[in-house]
């Protein structure tokens, strides 16, 4: 966003609001004016995973938000301990059959993207495996590098630094083909778990109701920000592929991504407890 302040000539203020994973500030930019002044950027958990798990949310993600621009990705992969015995996913997959419900992985909390990638890797492969929840992504991958859990699912930037330390061992990654990036490691897919796949995404959104002008112009200079060199070598530094999209393109992926979630969810028989 500081690029795009540059561009139009205003400050940007950015107001992380913590708490209840996000719950509390999507409400705070679901009540605000729309008038393009207060935006929310998001993570895709709060806008496709968590409607999904909990009901009772003060908001809804496809009436209270009108989608301005996709972002940024951030890909996956299922990370071990660098003194585990289990080498690739065959290997993590065949001790949790042998021992159903013993071994298990961290997630940053209940219902979070690491819990459901998880789950939903569990459920595909048809094993049972016990669910450890930590206060945050970060702790959950220290822990799984610490071997306190058998494995956990992470984005490739919290997985890089401790691979790079020797603290851990990435054995897949959750794309359709191989990373660049990992040339040697297979996908999850490749490695007997046919068609799964996992990423995060970033997206920007306004409350509903902002002027289509508004937000035809808010998708014009995020596009603007992430065609600048300088802007996407930060954004892949921290583990981000800037993408960018049109309005109605981001919107048609919240819709799709929910159904997906739903699916999924219902299917691995996941909870927020």
């Amino acid at each position: 966003m500081q690029k795009v302040s540059q561009n139009i000539g205003q400050s940007i203020i950015i107001e992380n609001k913590l708490g209840a994973a996000g719950i509390i500030g999507a409400d705070q930019v679901a009540k605000s004016a729309p008038d393009g002044y207060t935006l929310g950027g998001f993570n895709d958990s709060i806008i496709t995973m968590i409607p999904n798990l909990n009901p009772k949310l003060p908001w809804d993600i496809v009436k209270d938000f009108e989608s301005i621009s996709q972002v940024a990705i951030i890909e996956w992969g299922l990370m071990v301990s660098s003194s585990s015995p289990y080498r690739n996913v065959n290997d993590l997959i065949e001790a949790a059959k042998k021992s159903p419900g013993k071994l298990n992985y961290s997630s940053g909390g209940n219902g979070g993207p690491q819990h459901i990638g998880m789950a939903m890797l569990a459920y595909q492969a048809g094993v049972n495996m016990m669910h450890v929840p930590y206060k945050g992504a970060t702790q959950a991958a220290v822990g799984a590098a610490a071997g306190e859990v058998d494995a956990t699912l992470q984005g490739i930037s919290t997985i890089v630094p401790l691979v790079q330390s020797t603290k851990a061992r990435l054995i897949a990654v959750c794309t359709p083909q191989r990373m660049a990036q990992f040339p040697d490691v297979p996908t999850v897919a490749e490695s007997g778990i046919p068609g799964f796949k996992m990423n995060s995404w970033f997206g920007l959104m306004a409350p509903a109701g902002t002027p289509k002008e508004i937000i035809a112009f808010l998708n014009r200079e995020v596009s603007k920000a992430l065609a600048d060199p300088n802007v996407k070598d930060r954004l892949i530094s921290l583990g981000l592929f800037p993408v960018g999209s049109s309005a109605d393109e981001m919107s048609s992926l919240v819709r799709s991504q929910l159904e997906h979630y739903r699916k999924v969810i219902t299917q691995a028989g996941i909870k927020a407890d």
